[in-house]
């Protein structure tokens, strides 16, 4: 997989590949729908999020909505299934965004990420990080670099010994990072993740407890 030769030219950033299986991106259909999963799971655990996306589907009878039959559904009925007021607005908003511009898979997958962020972002409740996990995760971009993900900040200070105090230029010196890393930021961000949440291995648990 070239990703992995490239990226692991980062002696740093190989050491904590080599302890994840090889990432494969993709892509998938229903840009709106994938938009509105990732409302609905904004500041949710996995395990939460998965709830919420099965309710979701529950009103539909178990299968995928259109953005018509999303803007269809009572605003009561998406607070219903534990929806916050703004997410159920916002996915509301998506939806019609959506109908209102006859937006098509196509025409996201033509844009480039720039565009796509910018088009996207005019919808009330969708921010920047949000189109960025769409590009990454949806529409399968491999060069997007998530600098506003919180995750990413504490994985990257981490890995890199930087400063997280000083925002302003802990981003700078995080973007000039990742600049190695192109044209697979994508995947760099996804072990980052994958790093920042899986446990140190039992020896070096032990060592850590014998040390405080």
């Amino acid at each position: 997989m070239e990703h992995l030769l490239h990226l692991s030219k980062d002696k740093k950033l190989k050491k904590i590949i080599e302890l994840q299986k090889p990432y494969v991106l993709n892509t998938h259909k229903n840009v709106y729908l994938h938009l509105c999963y990732s409302i609905m799971s904004q500041q949710l655990s996995t395990k939460v999020a998965a709830v919420f996306h099965r309710r979701f589907l529950d009103l539909y009878g178990g299968k995928d909505p259109s953005a018509k039959q999303i803007a269809a559904t009572p605003f009561e009925t998406l607070r219903g299934i534990g929806l916050s007021n703004a997410k159920a607005n916002y996915v509301l908003n998506v939806s019609n965004f959506f109908i209102d511009e006859n937006i098509t898979d196509a025409k996201l997958y033509k844009l480039n990420n720039a565009e796509v962020i910018k088009y996207l972002t005019q919808i009330k409740g969708v921010g920047q990080w949000t189109v960025e996990m769409i590009l990454m995760f949806t529409l399968g971009r491999e060069d997007v670099f998530a600098v506003d993900d919180l995750g990413i900040q504490q994985a990257i200070c981490k890995l890199y010994k930087i400063d997280a105090e000083d925002k302003k230029a802990m981003k700078e010196k995080m973007l000039s990072v990742s600049k190695k890393w192109s044209p697979y930021r994508t995947y760099a961000c996804r072990y980052l993740w994958g790093w920042k949440d899986t446990p140190p291995p039992p020896s070096e648990e032990g060592t850590k407890r014998k040390r405080t």
